[in-house]
């Protein structure tokens, strides 16, 4: 199967370009980018067929396409940066990127009958209740522009497409790129005393493990709405960084142990405003996954000491 994949300079695109070459399929990888700009870790992304696409160019995505002619299209890119998306210099670009440039890969998928894979959010809903979201719910209402934004792209893939996956993730983290782990490890080496906010919940998702359930799902037509993070139970962002420090320690990493560095849970309002509203209810309902015989994520626990083990010594 040749599967064509967009963000490969990004956290998730990164791991699926390598999950690929180690199922035996054929992976082409692309982004913005003249060249692959991720980490150059020797994996196997870092030399795969590459091409630059803009997918906010109708006819770069078209003429890119139709040149590979993939059987899937595994669309990871987006913009990301949730705050700086409200910038008003920068919404026309973020509604491109994330809503007219899904628009633009679903259209050439149609004409090329490829089945597609969209990366989006639980910052579709409205991050309200404790109840966790359900795949198929209907009742949208993002917070931001980034939400918004993604929806617009959700809904560009179910409008013109019968063969899709969209699939929402929370709190990615992975090798290449920044993320919330790598942050706290950092900042911590130049502050004894950390706040963090206790009162928004949801799960980890490690890119390394959404990989595989992404390569898993396009071997098959069980399209629809699927919600992916890692196992293990909802948390707060506080609960995440004890738990990073925690396994830190246990790995030798004594510099965060609990008499060097404090943290100190606070509420998302004696945090601080951020520029874009942010959800309070990030749970995501996955029983799905099991329901149409895909193997679950392992949990965020293991998935955090996986990953500590491959980067705590490289930052």
């Amino acid at each position: 199967m040749k599967i064509f994949v967009t963000g490969v300079g990004g956290q998730l695109g990164h791991d699926v370009m390598n999950e690929l070459n180690s199922r035996g399929y054929e992976g082409t990888g692309s982004d913005i980018q003249p060249v692959y700009s991720g980490v150059q870790d020797g994996t196997y992304v870092c030399t795969a067929d590459y091409r630059q696409m803009d997918i906010t160019d109708k006819d770069s995505v078209k003429n890119i396409l139709e040149q590979v002619k993939p059987e899937v299209v595994i669309h990871c890119a987006a913009w990301t940066a949730v705050d700086a998306a409200e910038d008003e210099d920068k919404k026309e670009t973020v509604r491109k990127v994330n809503a007219a440039g899904t628009q633009n890969i679903a259209d050439i998928c149609k004409e090329l009958d490829c089945k597609m894979v969209y990366i989006s959010t639980d910052y579709v809903f409205n991050g309200q209740g404790t109840e966790p979201w359900q795949p198929d719910c209907k009742d949208y209402a993002p917070l931001n522009v980034y939400g918004d934004t993604k929806l617009q792209g959700e809904l560009a893939v179910s409008e013109t497409l019968e063969k899709y996956f969209i699939v929402r993730i929370a709190w990615v983290f992975g090798r290449n790129g920044k993320n919330f782990i790598k942050t706290m490890l950092n900042v911590a080496k130049t502050h004894d005393h950390l706040k963090v906010v206790n009162d928004q919940i949801g799960t980890p998702t490690y890119t390394y493990d959404l990989a595989r359930l992404l390569v898993d799902m396009i071997g098959t037509e069980k399209y629809g709405y699927y919600h992916a993070t890692n196992e293990g139970g909802y948390i707060s962002w506080y609960d995440f960084t004890k738990e990073i420090f925690r396994q830190a320690v246990e790995l030798g990493h004594t510099e965060y142990a609990e008499d060097k560095v404090t943290v100190t849970p606070v509420t998302t309002e004696e945090y601080g405003v951020s520029k874009a509203a942010r959800p309070f209810n990030s749970r995501l309902d996955k029983s799905k996954l099991a329901e149409n015989g895909f193997e679950p994520l392992p949990t965020w626990q293991d998935a955090l000491h996986r990953y500590l083990v491959d980067v705590i010594d490289t930052l």
